[in-house]
């Protein structure tokens, strides 16, 4: 299926968007401000070790400590071989690390391994989240157009998405033959690549590799190493490949930075490159604003009526799938499979969209069928095969919730463009004007409590609440001055939030 990749640029921010049929199948957005810190290299103080945990603080220069995990830690003995390869973390969603059934080794203790005061190299494996500080590792993982390399391990491996036997052992007799320093990755954009090419892009990761030592021994504190490609080229390396029609960019700086990185890594297709010069803006061309405004709101519709319900909590993401409008035409099971199905592929959809990632539990409407249970499992797990970011999805559960993984790198679209409502302060919801007044109730009556005689009471409160009060709960007001020995008199504060109160005795 032929696919565009397009390129917005603006002096605050640049967004990627990765269309299929009209369709956009993935998208990035990085602000100028706050860009990803994934793949940069920093050198660290260990700050804390917390053997509880298995964990350590480190400082790598930003305003949170980095986290650092004991399975993160590289772990070499006195002539530099890696022992451990739980840590490995590149950059491909899809590799193949090790055989499952080989025989863990034992994982050291943290303390052991690391000392506060202690300087190391680092690279940021997932953003800084919500509370988190980034998470890093130790295993430093450098990608390039057609693999990963991982200077810190003796270990080659190959995508899951090379299916082809002959073309796997082809590359395997490749690296072989290629015989590189550290560890290598073979990515899916890897597959066809020539033993020259794979070649140059070793050569070109082992002398960043060294760049990097260099780096490491010249600096002194604590800071950036190694900073990332900007997220065009990024998603270039990574996106770019036969099935792309065409790479549109709308910016003439960028454009040219484009045609010079291409012709550089991928020069087969740099007659793909395009400078837009339409009127309208480039994503109002291919109506990517909609979609993106659709796909940061609560209720997503489908074309049959039903809808999807999505909720982002910090720690998991729930799915609800309703039949909406949607009557169907034969009987109610075939109506809920079709409801469910076309609810999959939009999930899915959702997903990389989004970029939502962890846990994430999807409600879908119940089916008695098991035939129907088995069908939508299949054709879910066929859409999810269309995302980059590794999925792990469990069986369908006896309440009928469908549990699955999904990799989380990078914060999701909600969090990146959305903020918590100032209002309610991100909880979804505010107290009822009843239950303001009752607390207000309860306050008054803990004064009426105290020692002394006051002459007066004011309650500095919200104009509703006011309202409510003098109209609902006059009954109550006059119990409570009755109970105080005095009048209760309200002022009303404009700029106050509906739940916030003050009570002043004169």
């Amino acid at each position: 299926m032929a696919a565009e990749i397009l390129i917005n640029v603006r002096p605050t921010q640049t967004r990627v968007a990765y269309v299929e049929a009209r369709e956009v199948a993935d998208l990035k957005i990085e602000r100028r401000t706050s860009p990803t810190l994934v793949g940069s290299i920093y050198r660290g103080k260990v700050m804390r070790v917390l053997p509880g945990m298995q964990a350590a603080f480190v400082d790598i220069g930003l305003d949170r400590a980095a986290f650092l995990y004991v399975g993160d830690v590289r772990t070499d003995d006195p002539e530099g071989k890696n022992f451990f390869e739980e840590g490995l973390n590149p950059k491909d969603e899809d590799l193949e690390l090790k055989d499952p059934e080989e025989e863990e080794a034992p994982r050291a203790n943290i303390q052991d391994l690391l000392k506060e005061g202690q300087s190391i190299l680092v690279q940021v494996a997932k953003d800084p989240l919500g509370t988190k500080g980034a998470r890093i590792t130790t295993h430093i993982s450098l990608p390039g157009r057609h693999l990963v390399y991982m200077p810190t391990v003796k270990h080659v491996g190959i995508s899951r998405r090379i299916e082809d036997e002959k073309e796997r052992e082809r590359l395997r007799l490749a690296m072989e033959k290629l015989n590189p320093k550290g560890g290598v990755i073979i990515r899916t954009a890897g597959e066809g690549a020539s033993e020259e090419s794979l070649a140059q892009d070793l050569a070109y990761l082992d002398r960043l590799w060294t760049e990097v030592e260099k780096g490491y021994g010249k600096s002194k504190g604590q800071g950036l190493i190694h900073s990332e490609m900007d997220v065009e080229l990024r998603a270039l390396r990574d996106m770019l490949n036969e099935n792309v029609e065409k790479v549109v960019v709308d910016h003439q700086e960028v454009y040219e930075k484009v045609v010079k990185f291409i012709g550089y890594f991928m020069p087969q297709f740099k007659d793909k490159v395009e400078l837009y010069r339409g009127k309208s803006p480039l994503f109002d061309s291919y109506e990517i604003d909609l979609e993106i405004s659709r796909s940061i709101g609560r209720k997503i519709w489908l074309k049959s009526g039903g809808y999807i319900v999505i909720d982002e909590a910090e720690a998991l993401v729930v799915v609800d799938v309703n039949t909406g409008r949607f009557v169907g035409k034969k009987d109610l099971e075939d109506t809920i499979l079709k409801t469910n199905m076309e609810a999959a592929k939009e999930i899915a959809h959702q997903l990389r969209i989004r970029n939502c990632g962890g846990i994430i539990i999807i409600d879908f409407i119940d089916m008695e069928k098991g035939a129907h249970r088995e069908k939508l499992m299949v054709f879910l797990q066929e859409q999810l095969k269309k995302d980059r970011a590794r999925t792990t999805v469990l069986p369908m559960s006896e309440l009928g919730l469908v549990e699955m993984t999904r990799k989380r790198i990078r914060p999701s679209l909600v969090s990146t463009l959305c903020q918590p409502c100032p209002y309610c302060d991100g909880n979804g919801y505010i107290k009822q004007k009843v239950t303001v007044a009752n607390e207000v109730f309860s306050a008054l009556e803990r004064e009426a409590r105290r020692p002394g005689s006051k002459a007066t009471t004011v309650v500095h409160c919200h104009t509703d609440i006011a309202d409510w009060i003098y109209s609902e709960e006059q009954e109550t007001l006059e119990f409570i001055e009755k109970r105080l020995g005095h009048g209760v008199a309200f002022k009303v504060e404009p700029n106050y939030h509906i739940e916030q109160y003050e009570i002043v005795t004169i």
